[in-house]
Order: structure tokens, then sequence, then C-alpha cells
């Protein structure tokens, strides 16, 4: 072959190699992160709403003419604390058939004292019993005989069962109030109205709702007043039925965009056994049951909160240290397996990989990747094997 046809041949190859570069689709830029080993919280979030475990509804504990309320919602009641007067109605104490009617009521008000009582007393027991477990459980952690999580539960124990004590001794107060005015009524039989009967706080608290105002007649057991204690707030959160089999009391959980700064500590403190259907935004009927949360951070930081406030928690469910993780949003469905793209030099290869604990935006990779591997952090459906690419590493990924 001659020179010429040489070199002409040299140029016709190098032309059509030029052009098939040339048609090439150019490498499409992906943002990926890396697969690394390090810790890992399995979490999920609920939206919820802040609420009174206890409410104290102060009601008339007799009939008559109430005089007018100067109360109003968010006022602060000390217990003892006069909230009313009730003039009894003159009739009543004439009657002798409303005059057994109230004899039977104080007697059921001093059997609802007793049995108040024995609640507490029954309370009071349950307290030291839980202080005294934590003591125990305190010392045996120290030699790591029992786990945090134990101790959480047991601690829980001691809220719930003085929050108890101090619910029964509120009904106590109230029901005493009751029989004391029923006695007073009973005693000024025949005089022109009787004695005003005093209303009196059962608690330290606030006026969450104000049901009367002006001065009006009011019956026997008519609503007042309901009072709260929002140092006793709790948190309600609606958790799907398989979410709460992985919660019991003492779970640590966070509060999360509550209005204020941060985020408030708290601690899972009741989960309801019963469940309910509820629709979902999208028209999905799940199955969900009722978690009550204490809020363990100071007071301090949370004071401006009241009852029926929306807020989001977040549940930590378990934490594992040393665990091969990469960013959830890299994980997609293929088939009936979850893959990954991952990135070979500058070409996509799908890699299948099996999924462990989830914590938020991370998950755990059992098989499939390997420590350092680049994976693609955001797929879609236009990527596909062998895909030209150029990486873009997220900073935030390589410095986590």
């Amino acid at each position: 072959m001659s020179l010429r046809r040489r070199i002409g041949l040299g140029v016709a190859v190098l032309s059509a190699a030029v052009l098939w570069w040339a048609l090439q689709p150019a490498p499409r830029p992906v943002d990926v992160v890396r697969v690394q080993r390090g810790a890992l919280t399995q979490r999920f979030e609920e939206e919820a709403r802040t609420e009174l475990a206890h409410r104290w509804i102060v009601a008339a504990p007799i009939a008559g003419t109430l005089r007018r309320i100067g109360l109003l919602q968010g006022d602060r009641v000390k217990q003892g604390q006069l909230l009313a007067r009730i003039e009894p109605m003159q009739a009543q104490l004439l009657d002798p058939a409303n005059r057994e009617r109230l004899l039977a009521e104080e007697r059921a008000a001093q059997a609802s004292m007793q049995a108040a009582r024995q609640r507490q007393a029954a309370a009071q027991a349950d307290a030291d019993l839980a202080s005294r477990d934590v003591a125990r459980m305190r010392r045996l952690g120290a030699g790591g005989v029992v786990s945090a999580a134990a101790l959480d539960e047991v601690e829980a124990r001691v809220l719930h069962a003085q929050a108890a004590v101090a619910a029964a001794a509120a009904d106590y107060r109230a029901f005493a109030q009751q029989r004391a005015a029923l006695a007073a009524l009973l005693s000024g039989q025949g005089m022109a109205g009787g004695r005003t009967v005093p209303v009196i706080a059962p608690i330290d608290g606030v006026v969450l709702h104000r049901y009367q105002q002006s001065a009006t007649p009011v019956q026997a057991g008519q609503p007042l007043l309901e009072l709260g204690d929002l140092r006793k707030l709790q948190v309600m959160a609606q958790v799907l039925s398989q979410q709460a089999t992985l919660l019991r009391p003492g779970t640590p959980a966070r509060i999360l965009r509550w209005g204020g700064e941060g985020t408030l500590a708290a601690r899972v403190a009741r989960i309801e056994p019963g469940g309910y259907t509820k629709v979902s935004a999208l028209g999905v009927e799940e199955q969900r049951t009722q978690v009550w949360l204490d809020i363990v951070a100071p007071r301090a930081q949370w004071e401006r909160l009241g009852d029926g406030y929306r807020v989001e928690v977040a549940f930590d469910v378990a934490r594992r240290e040393d665990v091969l993780k990469v960013e959830a949003s890299a994980l997609f469905r293929q088939g009936a397996r979850w893959a990954v793209y991952r990135v070979d030099g500058n070409r996509l290869r799908l890699a299948y990989v099996e999924p462990g604990m989830q914590g938020g935006t991370e998950a755990e990779i059992r098989e499939g990747l390997r420590e350092g591997d680049r994976v693609v952090a955001f797929p879609d459906d236009r990527m596909g094997e062998g895909m030209r690419v150029q990486a873009l590493e997220q900073a935030a990924a390589a410095t986590r």
C-alpha cells in the first residue's frame, strides 16, 4: 500500500473516531455520596399536639344564682382560691323531696372523697415502689447490669405515679368542696336563700375555659370553669401501629418545630393498647394508636407552650455505633429488590443492596456495597447501566 493511501486511511479512521466522539452524549452531572461507617440512630417523625392528661371541671355544687365570675381564660389560680359564689334557692331548702336528694348527694360526695383518698394512697405506694426501683437500678446500672432503656422506663413510672398522686389529691379536694357546699345548704334550711356557697379552686393552674360569666341561675353539677396545670403538659402523637410496636415507656424522643428555639427532650410515658383507623391526606386508610410523651426539658424552655398546640415529634428507637450506611435518598426499588447506582470511574453501575435499619436521612447497608463506594444521591428513571456521568460529590456527605 502506498504512503498516500495509508495516510488517507489514517485520516478517515481519525475522522470517524472524532465524529463518533462528537456524537456521544455529554456526561451527565450527578450528585454522589460515599458509603461510610459510623453511628446510626433509628428514628421516625410524627405530627403531634400538646395535651393535658388531667383537667378539672369546676361545677356548681348546688342549684342557685351564680354571682358574676371575673376570671378570664389564661388567668392563674391557686389551690384554695375563691373562684365564684352561689346563692342557694329558698324553694329547694323548703322542699322535703329535695332535702332527701341533697342528703343522698352529700353521702355520695363523702364516698367519693374516700375513694379519691384510696386512689391517692395507691398511687403514692406505686410512686414509692418505683422510686426504690430507680435507686436500685441506678446502683446496678453503674456496673453495667441494667440498660439505660430499662432505667428510663422505671423513671417514667415514677413521674406517672406522682402525677396520679396529684390528680387523686385534687379530686379529693373537689369532692370535699362539694360535700361542704351541700352541708352548708342543708344547715341553712328555712333561711331566706341560705348562706352563699363558695366555689374553691382544687389545684394550682390556669383557667382553660369559662362556661359561665354573668350572674345567672345554675343547676347542681352545671360546669362553671375548666382548670388545668400547664406544668403537667404532655404531648400526644398518633403513631402508625407498625411503628408503635418499636416504642416502650421510657423511649427517648425530641419535640421539633414547636415554635421556639431548638428541640425539647421528651420521653414516652404511655402507649395506648387500642388502635383505630385514620384516613391520611392521600386517602389511604391507616391503623394508628395514641402515644403520650412527657416533656423532660426544663420548664423554662417551653413555658410558652399551651394546651392543644401543634408540634412534631422525632422518636429515637435504637442506636448502633458502627454500621455501614448511606444516604436513604440513594435507594430505589428495582422490581422486588432495593438498588443503587454506583459510580465506577465515569460510568453508572446498577448494584442491588440489602438495606437494614432506617435512620431518618440515612439507611444501613447489609450487603451490596463497600465502605468508600460512591453512589448517586438522587437517582431517577432517566439513568441506566453504563451511562456516562460527571460525579459531583456532596460536601455535606464527604465531611459527615
